[in-house]
C-alpha cells in the first residue's frame, strides 16, 4: 500500500512539472503569461562610502593657520560657523539663533541650544570667545589679518555674547561665515593641548574625524548627535589625495572614486563618454594670477615692467586653448555676485606684445631680462600648462622665464618664508564674497618682504572701506582700488577659474562657487 501511494505521488509531481514546463514554452496569452521581476541588488557597505579624489592634501586642522580652500573643503564638514552663505548667496545664521546690531561696533548674538561637539561637550558662548579672540589677537596665524577687526567677545551667559569690533565693521557677518571662524571646543583644547587637537580634531559639524594619513587620505564618519539630525546618507567619507591628473581620472573611470577634482580638458570627452561618469562644470570665486615682486633690485619693481608682463600675456588664449573654455579673463579680483564687483574690469584683458616690448625698452630692458616663476603643479586646473604657456608668451617679448615647479606643501613653505623670487602663480578665492577679503592682498603692510608693493592711496581706501557703513560709498572705494591695481599691476590678473569635476552617475552632485565639498548635500541616486 505504501509503495502504491509513493508511486502515485511521484506520478502526480511529474505531471505537474511537465505541465508547468509546457505552459512556459507555449503560452502566448499576455493575460496568463508571467514576467519574472529582476531581483533588486542588495546594498553593500561599499555603496555607502563616498570617495573624493583631491589634487592636494589638506594643510592642517588648525582652522586659523591656513588660507587654503581645499583644506576648508574638508573642514566644512567637521565644523560649523556662526553664520553661513546659502545657495542664493545670502548670509544666514547657522549656530546663531538670534542676533542684532547694537551699534556700529557691537553685535549681540544668541546661540542655538543643545549643539554638541564630537566629544560630547555642549557648545557655549565661551567657545565662541575662545575661537574668535585667538585668531583676532595672534598675529602669527595665517588668517589673523582677516579677523584683527575683532576687539573682544563679551560673554553675557551660556549662550549670549557680544562681538565688539575696534571700528565699524560692515562685513562682520560675511567674515564670521567663512574659513577660520568654525567654532572650536575651548574645554577640549585647554585640557588636551593643541597638539592633541591637531591630531584628533573635534568640531560640531555633521561629520567627525576618523583618521588622517598625510598625503594619502582623510576619513570622516557621521556624527550621531549632530544638532540638525544625523546625516546618514553615507556611512563613511574618504578624501583621497591623488596629485596626478591621469591617476585621478583613471580612478574615476574604474569606479574607485565618486568625485575627481580638476579634470584636464584632454580627458573631458573620455569621462563623458565613459558609462557611469560625466563632467560637471561651474564658476568659482577663484582668480588665477601672477604675484610680482615690487622689491627694489628686481626688474618687476618697475611698474613699466609689470605692465609689460600684463600686455605680453593673452588671457583669452589661455582660457580657450589651455583651459578648454573653463574660465573668464579678468582684470579684477572680484567676480560677479561679490560686493565691490566692477563690471568694466571683468571679461576683459589687455594683450599687446608690441606695447609690451616698448615698455620694456622704456624701463631699460630693450633686450628683455631673465626671471624666475614659481608654480604649483596639481593644485589648480592645468596649472603646469598655464605656467608653461605664460613662459612662452613672455619669451616672445624678450623675457626668459625659468619655471620652478613645486609640490603644494613646498610652495606654501616657500611663500611663508618669503623665499619667492620674481613671480609666482597663485589662485585666490573669496569665501567672504566681499571685496574686503580679496583686495586686502594689496595692503602694503601685509606683504612686506614677500611682494613689497605699496600704494598709499590703496592703503587709505582700504582703511576707509573696511569701516564704512555707507554701502554705496564703500563699493565705490573698492572699485577705485580695482582701477588703481589694474594700472599698477602688483598682480597680473589672468582669469576666473571654473570648477571642472568628474562625477560618478551614482551620485547627485554639482560644483559650487565657493568650491566647498559639503557632503550632506551629496546624495545617492
Amino acid at each position: 500500500m505504501r509503495k502504491s501511494l509513493l508511486l502515485l505521488t511521484l506520478l502526480m509531481l511529474g505531471a505537474l512539472i511537465f505541465a508547468g514546463c509546457g505552459g512556459q514554452e507555449t503560452s502566448s496569452d499576455p493575460d496568463t503569461s508571467t514576467t519574472e521581476q529582476p531581483e533588486e541588488k542588495a546594498e553593500s557597505p561599499e555603496d555607502r562610502i563616498l570617495t573624493i579624489a583631491m589634487g592636494t592634501d589638506i594643510l592642517t586642522f588648525d582652522i586659523h593657520d591656513h588660507n587654503h580652500t581645499a583644506t576648508e573643503a574638508v573642514h566644512v564638514n567637521m565644523f560649523n560657523y556662526l553664520f553661513k552663505r546659502n545657495a542664493e548667496g545670502e548670509i544666514e545664521p547657522e549656530l546663531v539663533e538670534t542676533y542684532e546690531l547694537l551699534d556700529d561696533t557691537s553685535w549681540k548674538m544668541t546661540l542655538k541650544q543643545g549643539v554638541k561637539f564630537h566629544n560630547g561637550d555642549e557648545l557655549t558662548a565661551e567657545d565662541v570667545k575662545f575661537t574668535l579672540e585667538r585668531v583676532a589677537t595672534d598675529s602669527s596665524l595665517r588668517d589673523h589679518p582677516n579677523y584683527a577687526q575683532i576687539k573682544e567677545v563679551e560673554v553675557l551667559g551660556d549662550y549670549e555674547f557680544i562681538i565688539h569690533t575696534h571700528n565699524p565693521e560692515p562685513a562682520l557677518l560675511n567674515r564670521i561665515s567663512r574659513l577660520a571662524s568654525g567654532i572650536l571646543p575651548k574645554k577640549y583644547i585647554e585640557e588636551n593641548g593643541w597638539d592633541h587637537f591637531l591630531s584628533n580634531p573635534v568640531g560640531t559639524g555633521p561629520y567627525k574625524f576618523v583618521e588622517w594619513v598625510r598625503d594619502d587620505r582623510i576619513v570622516l564618519e557621521p556624527f550621531e548627535d549632530y544638532f540638525e539630525g544625523k546625516v546618514d546618507e553615507w556611512d563613511q567619507v574618504v578624501f583621497r589625495v591623488i596629485p596626478e591628473n591621469s591617476t585621478r581620472v583613471a580612478e574615476l573611470l574604474t569606479g574607485n572614486v565618486d568625485i575627481a577634482v580638476n579634470i584636464p580638458p584632454a580627458d573631458w570627452d573620455r569621462v563623458n563618454n565613459n558609462e557611469g561618469t560625466s563632467i560637471k562644470m561651474g564658476p568659482t570665486s577663484r582668480i588665477l594670477l601672477l604675484v610680482l615682486r615690487a622689491t627694489e633690485g628686481y626688474p618687476t619693481s618697475d611698474v613699466r615692467v609689470r605692465q609689460a608682463i600684463d600686455y605680453a600675456i593673452d588671457q583669452r588664449a589661455i582660457v580657450e586653448h589651455v583651459l578648454g573654455g573653463a574660465g573668464v579673463p579678468t582684470r579684477s579680483r572680484i567676480v560677479p555676485g561679490t560686493f565691490g564687483f566692477h563690471p568694466d574690469y571683468y571679461d576683459t584683458y589687455v594683450y599687446d606684445p608690441e606695447k609690451a616690448k616698448a615698455l620694456l625698452a622704456e624701463a631699460g630692458y630693450p633686450d628683455g631680462f631673465e626671471m624666475t616663476l614659481h608654480s604649483p603643479q596639481g593644485r589648480y586646473l592645468q596649472d603646469r600648462e598655464v605656467a608653461e604657456t605664460i613662459a612662452g608668451m613672455l619669451a616672445k617679448v624678450g623675457i626668459t622665464v625659468n619655471i620652478e615647479f613645486m609640490e603644494w606643501s613646498s610652495f606654501v613653505e616657500m611663500r611663508q618664508a618669503h623665499n619667492n623670487k620674481d613671480a609666482y602663480l597663485l589662485g585666490l578665492g573669496n569665501s567672504m564674497f566681499d571685496a574686503a577679503l580679496a583686495l586686502d592682498w594689496y595692503r602694503s603692510e601685509r606683504f612686506v618682504g614677500e611682494t613689497d608693493y605699496k600704494n598709499e592711496e590703496i592703503d587709505e581706501l582700504l582703511a576707509l572701506a573696511e569701516q564704512n557703513m555707507d554701502l554705496e560709498e564703500r563699493e565705490k572705494q573698492y572699485q577705485r582700488i580695482i582701477e588703481i591695481a589694474a594700472e599698477e599691476v602688483p598682480h597680473v590678473l589672468l582669469y576666473q577659474q571654473y570648477n571642472v569635476d568628474g562625477v560618478s552617475d551614482r551620485i547627485d552632485y554639482e560644483p559650487v562657487i565657493d568650491e566647498m565639498i559639503y557632503v550632506p548635500n551629496i546624495k545617492r541616486k
